[in-house]
């Protein structure tokens, strides 16, 4: 997805919108072969809390939360489709013996307090395991979430002045539709820099703002504590996630490994059991890449997930370290909209009917 920009971004959330839409009406999906579900599949979470946007109209991170309520809906469609919900460990046994049955695993991200507090309780009632991905850096207050303070910079500014190589803006920012324009621009003129340089523009738009780039993980995510806690329940599994949550593939080779191995290290020591899994942070083809799969397997992960979006086939066996998965979205909590994913159809069409996208 790197350096898209935001017409192309709006275009591709209509076309989605829309493609949603077709689907629920048409029953479409219904229709495509049982190939396009494959064995199974991975869904990804963020939040899982209460809607309570600080601008209403502006929330440009939307995507990365969904609501208690449908995080129950969406497991009894699981469940309501004939799929078992298993760990991680069980659906990568799972990719060798097809006559298995189809398969979901759930995989939380960062390690959100929420994730103990909203959606743990809705996860023991379904009696769901699921494998949540920190961020050492996160419990230990040290690594940023700068995709937010990027929210809450434009949320502190009136207007986005910008004259520097690849970042010349002009926008005005005095109401929420002004404010998610600029954001979904300024975006992805980021991503498409270093992540060195995008760090630090980010952070210079905070401070003009008056924004903590401390004050998000002390104040959303798990510390250790925490992170102990949820590692004791029984449906729980920890994997590493990082340890500043590094777009990796954009970093020297020897730097990227270190990110790896030091989050493995730490999880364990702190933990003191085994952490068998790795989700790459941000997780799209800018982020993680065959150099990135190597080092997760040689570093002794059972498996390794991506954000590449897909299902999983029994093919995925021989790359298990390269492993897609299926974002549940904010802005499509629908039953129907899950029911469309889980048959595979849109990932059929998106990957021009290709099962493996490992390279």
């Amino acid at each position: 997805m790197l350096g898209v920009d935001a017409a192309a971004m709006a275009f591709r959330t209509s076309l989605i919108q829309a493609g949603f839409a077709a689907f629920a009406a048409t029953g479409l999906h219904r229709a495509f072969p049982s190939a396009t579900r494959g064995v199974g599949a991975i869904l990804t979470f963020h939040h899982v809390r209460r809607f309570a946007p600080k601008l209403p109209g502006y929330a440009p991170n939307r995507l990365l939360e969904i609501t208690p309520e449908f995080l129950d809906a969406a497991l009894r469609v699981v469940k309501g489709e004939g799929i078992e919900l298993v760990s991680l460990d069980e659906a990568l046994a799972r990719l060798g013996d097809p006559g298995a049955g189809r398969f979901v695993a759930l995989t939380f991200d960062d390690a959100y307090r929420d994730l103990l507090a909203q959606a743990l309780p809705t996860l023991e009632k379904h009696n769901a395991p699921f494998t949540c991905f920190v961020a050492t850096g996160f419990a230990e207050r040290t690594a940023r979430l700068w995709w937010l303070e990027l929210e809450d910079a434009l949320l502190g500014l009136d207007r986005l002045r910008l004259d520097r190589p690849g970042l010349r803006f002009d926008l005005s920012l005095r109401d929420p539709q002004d404010k998610s324009r600029a954001f979904h621009r300024l975006y992805w003129a980021l991503r498409a820099l270093p992540e060195a340089r995008m760090l630090e523009e980010i952070a210079a738009l905070g401070a003009q703002a008056g924004v903590d780039p401390t004050a998000y993980a002390r104040d959303l995510c798990m510390d250790w504590d925490e992170v102990k806690r949820l590692a004791a329940n029984p449906l729980a599994e920890i994997g590493a996630h990082g340890v500043s949550h590094k777009m990796l593939a954009q970093w020297p080779a020897a730097l990227a490994e270190e990110e790896i191995a030091a989050s493995k290290a730490c999880l364990e020591a702190r933990l003191g059991k085994p952490v068998r899994h790795f989700a790459y942070p941000v997780g799209d083809r800018s982020s993680a890449g065959a150099r990135e799969f190597a080092m997760a397997r040689a570093l002794g992960f059972a498996g390794a997930v991506t954000t590449r979006p897909g299902m999983l086939f029994a093919d995925h066996a021989a790359h298990r370290h390269a492993l897609p998965r299926i974002s549940i979205n904010g802005l499509w909590q629908s039953e129907a909209a899950l029911k469309t994913l889980l048959s595979g159809a849109p990932f059929a069409l998106w990957n021009r009917g290709r099962r493996l996208n490992v390279a």
